[in-house]
């Protein structure tokens, strides 16, 4: 289907994040600064203080105000700031809790999917690393996107607002770190939402519609990144339409006549509020119907997803506990709650030094170090691709994901959020970068250890932390060899399988990148008797090829594409798609 290329008031597509935080940050210099050098930590300029439990927040830009339109005092510390749809990384994630350590610990908090829950691990056990105890909440607050019975598996929507706002509060109240990742479950546990779309968004680096929808369609149960939803019928009335999303919260949600809520009805980005009152009415005259007490309700954006039109309902029950947290005021860019909180008085909060500390090895970041000697006369010689040869291979791989990001894209925005070309582009992109930029001379491990660190450094989102394990493993895998025989190609394959399988955790079949690489290795191993490392590399490629092509007919089991069940068959998975990209430039760049 060919479409017309949607418009944005942007300068240059790879600018728009840095670009959007400095304006955030000339809107609102009394509340917000920029720490870090990445770029982006957004933090508090009044709330941070020694002894304060700090609380970082974040996740994928294109949702404003979240997440930085929630830093301030009485709430967010600050946020790591992704790029669009896409979580931030490690360092991204590390740099915010540093800027906010008051020695209490911080809490870590974003939405549950699985780009997120690897960032946020792996900069969790950075932060353990150098003297922070970080912890981790995940929202998970969207019924559409699992049952019940597997609520942990349910993603973030705009529940975040209420699980921030109660975490925020309990931490400015100067409870301890336990206490403050209590109340930020408690209210976990309490809230629930649901969605509907009647618009695609578009990403700023394609200018076009996620997936398509027809002008009389509405997709029930979309999620904030453009996921489709549980299913997709014609447009209903705005009282059936929020009646379909009030059953679903209110079938799970036990709430009895004298129970007490706190409602936020939430626009998507293209909705305006005269049709999110008209849903804040029904909700009103539901709950009045059940003798349910609306003890506040909030209505606008809160959680956005670009420019899509939608909304999204909120409801978290609550106890007196709850209604403290929610009512102690706070001051941010997109939330103010009661009279703002005056500057504490003598309030600081001292710089702590982490440079003598151990880096954590998630990534094993020793490895990554650039500067080590490496003896190259214990290295073995025999074999056709040499250091040279294989760096030019993987930027022949970087030029490919940047030719194929659009068509990547296309591919997950049927049945993800549309951003895999991107995200994949601006890590092989940041990959050339380094490449270009290191020593002729360095072997084929270090090519492989800067890759991931340029890969993991610039992208968040799942394919960040499962690329940059998958280029450390397979430089690992490679490590006493100068040049590669069949063998050490199989071996590199394998490596690449191997960090990736270690990092991700998910299986074959289960419609992921591994269904590439896995055939891709088998075949490889399968080659090494030719002694030939073109021909391992060959087949490696095909059975990437074949794998991909045989996610078609898998049923997605893994990611933001799980929920969709049996409609997520019949669609190629893009992370696989991808894969037999890469290996297929690297094969088509291979010398002979």
């Amino acid at each position: 289907m060919t479409h017309t290329p949607t418009k944005k008031l942007m300068n240059a597509p790879e600018a728009i994040i840095p670009e959007m935080i400095e304006g955030m940050i000339y809107a609102h210099p009394d509340m917000l600064r920029l720490d870090g050098a990445t770029g982006r930590a957004v933090v508090a300029v009044d709330g941070p203080r020694d002894g304060k439990v700090g609380i970082v927040i974040g996740g994928g830009s294109g949702h404003e105000p979240a997440f930085a339109g929630y830093v301030g005092r009485g709430l967010a510390d600050a946020a790591a700031v992704g790029n669009v749809f896409a979580s931030p990384s490690p360092q991204h994630i590390k740099e915010a809790a540093m800027a906010v350590d008051g020695g209490a610990g911080v809490l870590l908090l974003y939405g549950n999917y699985t780009g997120d829950v690897l960032n946020f691990d792996m900069a969790a056990e950075e932060c353990a690393a150098i003297g922070i105890n970080a912890r981790s909440v995940a929202v998970i607050d969207d019924v559409a996107s699992a049952p019940a019975d597997r609520a942990h598996e349910r993603r973030g929507i705009a529940g975040d607002f209420f699980v921030f706002k109660v975490a925020g509060a309990a931490a400015d109240m100067g409870l301890p770190l336990e206490q403050v990742e209590a109340a930020a479950q408690k209210a976990n546990r309490a809230t629930l939402s649901m969605g509907v779309a009647l618009s695609a968004c578009s990403m700023p680096q394609t200018l076009k519609p996620n997936f398509d929808i027809g002008p009389d369609e509405m997709e029930i149960g979309m999620g904030l990144h453009g996921e489709p939803g549980m299913r997709r019928t014609k447009i209903a009335s705005a009282d059936a339409v929020t009646d379909e999303m009030m059953g679903l919260i209110l079938d799970e949600m036990a709430l009895n006549a004298g129970s007490e809520v706190a409602v936020l009805v939430n626009g998507l980005g293209a909705t305006g509020l005269m049709e999110l009152y008209l849903i804040n009415r029904r909700v009103a005259q539901i709950l009045e119907g059940r003798g349910v007490k609306i003890w506040q309700t909030w209505v606008g954006e809160y959680c956005t997803s670009m420019e899509m039109a939608g909304a999204s309902i909120t409801l978290i029950h609550l106890d007196d506990d709850l209604k403290r947290y929610l009512a102690h005021p706070c001051r941010t860019p997109a939330l103010t709650v009661g009279t703002a909180p005056e500057p504490i008085t003598g309030a600081t909060l001292t710089p702590r030094d982490y440079a003598a500390a151990t880096r954590a090895d998630t990534i094993d970041r020793a490895a990554l170090k650039t500067d080590g000697t490496i003896d190259r006369a214990t290295l073995k010689t025999d074999g056709t691709i040499t250091p040279q040869d294989f760096r030019t291979m993987m930027l022949a791989a970087a030029e490919a994901i940047a030719r194929e990001k659009d068509h990547l894209s296309e591919l997950d925005g049927v049945i993800g959020d549309g951003d895999h070309g991107v995200t994949m582009d601006i890590g092989w992109t940041a990959v050339k970068v380094a490449l270009n930029a290191a020593p002729a001379d360095d072997t084929i491990t270090q090519t492989c250890t800067k890759a991931a660190k340029a890969f993991l450094d610039a992208v968040g989102a799942s394919s960040g932390p499962l690329y940059a394990s998958a280029f450390n493993s397979a430089g690992k895998a490679v490590a006493d060899r100068l040049n590669l025989d069949a063998t050490a190609t199989a071996a590199w394959v394998e490596g690449m399988l191997n960090g990736i399988l270690k990092r991700g955790g998910a299986s074959i079949g289960d419609k992921t990148m591994i269904d590439a690489w896995a055939p891709a290795t088998k075949a490889a191993l399968a080659s090494v008797p030719t002694g030939d490392p073109r021909a391992v590399l060959s087949a490696a490629t095909q059975g990437a090829k074949d794998g991909a092509e045989a996610t078609c007919d898998m049923e997605s089991k893994r990611g933001r594409s799980k929920k969709l069940g049996q409609r997520s068959v019949g669609h190629m998975d893009p992370g696989a798609a991808s894969a037999h990209t890469i290996l297929s430039a690297m094969l088509a760049a291979l010398p002979r």
